[in-house]
């Protein structure tokens, strides 16, 4: 089922289905803020009267068009200007796909990327906020690594996300495990090759502790992704066991899951960011978090069946 939903999040043509059918809204709203900057503002608002930080995705992926990717930069600029305007830098970054700022591109794509994802780390830096880069399919990784390290010289607080179901993930944990690195670990959400990913889940979980220990011994900062009871309990026990003050990590959310257990681990004392995200092009988002987890598909299933 995980593999044909992720099979979907690519499939224009049920994109269209699914994207037209009056039903879909009402599972989107559990998940994404809205349409327009104004309801990223409202919904950060909310989520920092918990005591929830956030990062917020304007959303969309895969574009191959150079005046969208610049549209996309522009519509992170104004949302950096807006949560500044309203008080809330000190409680919100974004978190920026690659692929939105042209990526993708047969020509020049990764300059054009690293070009716009300047544009938007310096509003960032004039907002007094951070940055971080998505991470998407494997077939992106170094190339985002590689973006990754030239922001780093002019904005060093870029933070980088990495997914314990690719192979590859311990060595790059220990590469970026260095003083000033933010480093949000994730199990991982895109459809992969065995040759180049865990499938079996409980391989996974075993990945997902290796790189967990490993960006806990060192000196960065990790940001631990994951909404597993089993690998939240592992990451507190890991973090007192290395003595770490709660302003040395955080735990990471996605906004509309497991909601109670984010206000828990705020009011314990722990830094939890929640992922916010917004706009129109939600499609493949939702169908990543469906896949992610039994209980999501089932909220849709319940949906479905309370509409008709």
């Amino acid at each position: 089922m995980r593999g044909a939903l992720l099979g979907m999040s690519r499939s224009s043509t049920i994109k269209n289905v699914v994207t037209r059918a009056p039903v879909t809204r009402g599972v989107v709203t559990r998940f994404v803020a809205g349409d327009s900057t104004a309801d990223a503002v409202e919904a950060t608002r909310a989520l920092a009267a918990d005591d929830l930080r956030v990062t917020i995705d304007h959303l969309g992926e895969d574009t191959t068009d150079r005046g969208q990717a610049a549209r996309v930069a522009v519509a992170y600029v104004e949302l950096l200007g807006a949560l500044h305007t309203a008080g809330l830098s000190d409680r919100a970054e974004v978190s920026v796909k690659l692929s939105a700022l042209g990526q993708y591109l047969p020509q020049g794509g990764e300059d054009l990327a690293l070009e716009n994802a300047r544009t938007i780390c310096q509003a960032a830096a004039n907002a007094g906020t951070t940055v971080t880069l998505d991470a998407e399919d494997h077939t992106t990784t170094d190339s985002t690594l590689g973006v990754l390290a030239e922001l780093r010289r002019d904005f060093p607080d870029t933070g980088a996300v990495l997914q314990a179901y690719l192979r590859r993930t311990e060595e790059d944990c220990a590469a970026l495990a260095v003083a000033g690195s933010r480093v949000r670990l994730c199990k991982g959400a895109y459809q992969e090759h065995e040759s180049v990913a865990f499938s079996d889940p409980h391989a996974v979980d075993l990945s997902y502790v290796r790189c967990l220990r490993v960006l806990i011994d060192g000196p960065g900062y990790p940001m631990v992704a994951s909404h597993d009871p089993r690998l939240i309990a592992i990451a507190a026990d890991l973090v007192t066991r290395a003595g770490r003050s709660r302003d040395s990590y955080e735990f990471q959310m996605l906004y509309g899951v497991r909601p109670a257990e984010q206000v828990r681990l705020a009011r314990l004392g722990h830094t939890v960011r929640i992922y916010l995200p917004y706009g129109d092009d939600w499609y493949g988002y939702l169908v990543r978090r469906l896949a992610e987890r039994p209980a999501n598909l089932a909220f849709f299933a319940r949906s479905l069946v309370g509409r008709r």
